[in-house]
């Protein structure tokens, strides 16, 4: 049963909200970002993969 309490502790959903959250803001810097400019293409990126491992590490923990 101390796998199930885990898997439904808020912690990993807040995690998770946080990832997703990062990850749009990575998604609008992309779009809305100038086309020329290659900072707002670097800071997307990084946002994006910082959200993606975010992400992943909530889904792991709800898993395990």
């Amino acid at each position: 049963m101390e796998s199930m309490e885990n898997a439904n502790a808020e912690k990993h959903y807040k995690l998770l909200v946080v990832a997703i959250a990062i990850g749009m803001v990575g998604v609008f810097l992309r779009f809305a970002g100038d086309e020329n400019s290659t900072y707002f293409s670097w800071i997307a990126n990084a946002l994006l993969v910082l959200g993606v491992a975010i992400g992943l590490k909530g889904v792991f923990a709800i898993i395990k």
